[in-house]
């Protein structure tokens, strides 16, 4: 388990993680993304932006 970076609440990680990985924190709704695996470490997800075709 890991706290998330936004309401410190206990977010559950999954038993075989991957860099990179989504996970939505319960408590807040926030999208996080696990930036590193040792130690594991969340981040906020970056938004998504239109490319508008270019």
């Amino acid at each position: 388990m890991c706290n998330c970076p936004v309401c410190d609440a206990s977010v559950t990680i999954s038993d075989d993680p991957v860099e990179g990985e989504l996970l939505e924190c319960e408590e807040c709704g926030t999208e996080l993304e696990i930036l590193a695996l040792d130690p594991i470490t969340l981040g906020e997800a970056p938004e998504m932006e239109e490319d508008w075709g270019e």
